[in-house]
């Protein structure tokens, strides 16, 4: 304990530790979802600066395990069958990261939320829209859509899981290409703020010692995960999505 004394006190490193286990738990059931419940939760009893170091490697460390659950191969062809919504998205978030200064992030945050919210919720009663899978010009869209707004916010998730759920995909799969996707995301989160100085030597233990109850709330996600079928899959992982929606109206509105 006396390693995090100078910036946590053991109460708040305790309450930090429930936090990891939440949202790793969570993102074991349905894939998503950690940064949001990290960050939410650590920045109710620490400043926003050590909450974001907090969250950054067991984010980086949980979305490899998810990616490669099934494997390197498996992992492998899920990022070759969406490559081409991985590299526009990639492309339009290294252009829209140029705007970052020019839109009010409570804004952005509202704009991201309200039509999230709006179509997991009409979702949740009962109108299931899907599209085709393999449309090149609808994933090439989809793709460039959140790639933009990850530019913008950083926000990967709920374009992405909106997308992969649309197009009906397997759980399985789903898991692991938000594991792929969040992934790549998260080590570029990672080196930027090894850059911007979020990431330090105060830091970084803090960050490494949430690694373990991440990784244990994950173990527990994956088993729930393991149980459920592709119907209660899609229903969980749109309750998620809904609150995810809420959560950014709700920042965007307060902020």
């Amino acid at each position: 304990m006396e390693l995090f004394s100078a910036i946590i006190s053991p109460e708040f490193l305790a309450l930090a530790f429930l936090v990891a286990v939440v949202s790793g738990f969570v993102k074991g059931v349905v894939g998503f979802a950690m940064p949001t419940i990290f960050i939410s939760g650590l920045s109710t009893f620490l400043s926003p600066e050590l909450a974001l170091a907090g969250l950054i490697l067991p984010t980086v460390v949980t979305n490899g395990i998810q990616a490669l659950r099934q494997g390197a191969r498996a992992a492998w062809s899920s990022l070759i069958h969406y490559k081409l919504f991985l590299g526009v998205g990639a492309v339009m978030l290294v252009l829209s990261a140029q705007l970052v200064t020019m839109i009010p992030s409570n804004v952005l945050y509202v704009a991201i939320g309200l039509p999230v919210a709006v179509f997991t919720g009409v979702q949740l009663l009962g109108w299931n829209p899907t599209l085709p899978r393999r449309s090149g010009m609808v994933e090439a869209a989809v793709g460039a859509a959140a790639g933009f707004v990850a530019g913008l916010s950083g926000i990967w998730g709920p374009p992405t899981v909106l997308y992969l759920s649309a197009v009906n995909t397997p759980k399985q799969e789903q898991m692991r290409i938000q594991g792929v996707v969040f992934g790549l995301g998260a080590v570029m989160l990672l080196a930027a703020h090894l850059q911007s100085g979020v990431l330090r030597p105060d830091t970084v233990p803090f960050s490494a010692i949430l690694i373990l109850p991440a990784l244990f709330g994950i173990w527990l996600g994956f088993k729930v995960q393991d149980r459920i079928d592709q119907a209660m899959f899609r229903k969980v992982t749109s309750w998620v999505l809904l609150l995810a929606g809420l959560n950014l109206i709700r920042r965007g509105l307060m902020g």
